[in-house]
């Protein structure tokens, strides 16, 4: 009897692989920072149909509950300009953690306000906390893949996320201020705060880079825009006084930034007619849009006295289609070149605002907000190709820079737009309403006579 071991069958021998190190996944990287961006984008427009509950159950007036939107606004758009910088200093993924970390905390601060100071001041750490997410997920989206074709894909599918979270921010507003509370929308944010910081730990750590920060540009800018909404929104012998600060502040940035080695807004980019009319167009969509969806929330409440679950369903007629309407006008601006599908979409918006002049308090519901569809799809038609426009009209190396002054000017805009409409309504509801779209179209009016100084098709083309 043989004590010699039988032989194993090769085909039974079990395969030995070398286990190296996984490579985390970039679609889990994409979807943290797709997460966090939809999740900034949705707390700007979730709010204005809670407004009247805020105001009735923290007994606030009309200046008030602006401020509840502007706090956001406004320290999100005058932090914007140097976030960019500090996501390049500290790390992409250690920026957006830490601007994830205080989105969150600051969500739970704004549920449990007790009162009205209390929750403006959270809403403003809100907007600081926002101005570091976006860039930082925008780096993180970047270097998620080398392929620059799929890397294309995926920053299409970020920018998809905001624009589907701004359409259903009314919606969700009305539906959480109806089934539970108005602090119902912000208490929302934290599961969603964890669940981006679960999706963080699989994903790599961003480099280091040095970057220079203007802190001196960036105090007088914060000071300049805060002083100036102050000045809109509180009126009297104290908005006089701040709109003084406001001259004074923005004197001193103007003198800093042209004489400062790393001014956080260059003045020189505006020597180029495209940025000028790039900026000034986004500037006038976004008094258009985000202040009139401010408007017509408090009109549909207090004026019709419809609930806050009916008012943000008449909203979604017209942001339901805004991500379509997106993805159509970039690819008008890919074959026609960006006038085109610009001057269409400001005409539009021109045409829409002016039909909304015959609203006026007996005007059924259903039919305002059908009304209000031609002025979103114009916007939504202008914002993608200016955009573009302004990121081709720049060197590659200054393109971070252009897209933090492009998208600063838009909300300080939408910001600055929300002040004044508030108090012009304020006086008299339909007319200062009326008054208001006159202004949003004769911005409008203005960009679009600008906008012909864009490239042709054929310049586009080449």
């Amino acid at each position: 009897m043989s004590t010699n071991p039988p032989l194993e069958k090769p085909e039974l021998a079990a395969p030995v692989r070398e286990l190296g190190p996984t490579r985390p996944s970039p679609a889990l990287t994409v979807t943290a920072a797709l997460l966090g961006f939809a999740l900034i984008c949705l707390d700007a427009s979730v709010v204005n149909v809670a407004l009247p509950a805020i105001g009735s159950t923290l007994d606030s007036g009309m200046s008030g509950i602006q401020w509840v939107v502007d706090a956001y606004t406004l320290a999100f758009a005058a932090l914007m300009l140097s976030t960019g910088a500090f996501a390049d200093r500290a790390g992409a993924s250690r920026a957006y953690a830490l601007g994830t970390v205080v989105f969150t905390l600051a969500s739970v601060a704004c549920g449990l306000a007790p009162n009205l100071p209390t929750l403006i001041g959270a809403r403003v750490v809100q907007g600081v906390a926002a101005a570091a997410v976006l860039p930082a997920s925008l780096a993180l989206v970047r270097q998620a893949y080398d392929d620059p074709a799929r890397r294309a894909r995926a920053v299409a599918l970020w920018a998809a996320g905001g624009s589907v979270a701004v359409a259903l921010g009314p919606v969700a507003g009305g539906a959480l201020t109806t089934a539970w509370d108005w602090r119902g929308i912000f208490f929302v944010n934290v599961p969603v705060g964890i669940m981006i910081l679960l999706l963080l730990i699989r994903t790599p750590r961003s480099p280091r880079r040095p970057a220079p920060l203007d802190l001196p540009g960036q105090l007088t800018a914060v000071v300049a825009l805060t002083a100036l909404a102050f000045a809109v929104i509180e009126g009297g012998t104290a908005g006089w006084a701040a709109l003084a600060v406001a001259v004074v502040a923005a004197v001193a940035f103007f003198r800093i930034e042209a004489r400062g080695p790393h001014p956080v807004v260059p003045l020189d980019l505006f020597r180029d007619r495209t940025v000028t009319a790039t900026v000034a167009a986004g500037a006038a969509v976004s008094v258009a849009f985000y202040s009139l969806v401010f408007v017509f929330s408090l009109f549909f409440q207090q004026v019709q006295d419809r609930s806050p679950l009916y008012a943000g369903l008449l909203f979604l007629p017209m942001t339901g289609l805004i991500a379509v309407t997106n993805v159509v006008a970039g690819k008008l601006a890919g074959r026609y070149g960006p006038r085109l599908p610009m001057l269409v979409g400001q005409a539009l918006a021109v045409a829409g605002l002016l039909l909304l002049l015959y609203v006026d308090a007996g005007t059924p519901s259903s039919l305002v907000a059908v009304l209000l569809v031609p002025m979103a799809l114009g916007c939504a038609l202008t914002v993608p190709p200016l955009t573009a426009a302004m990121m081709d009209a720049v060197p590659a190396e200054r393109a971070g820079l252009a897209a933090g002054v492009l998208n600063a000017a838009r909300q300080v805009s939408g910001g600055l737009g929300i002040a004044v409409f508030g108090a012009l309504v304020s006086d008299g509801f339909v007319g200062g309403m009326r008054l208001s779209l006159l202004i949003s179209a004769a911005l409008l009016t203005l960009t679009f006579a600008l906008s012909f100084r864009l490239a042709g098709p054929s310049a586009s083309r080449a």
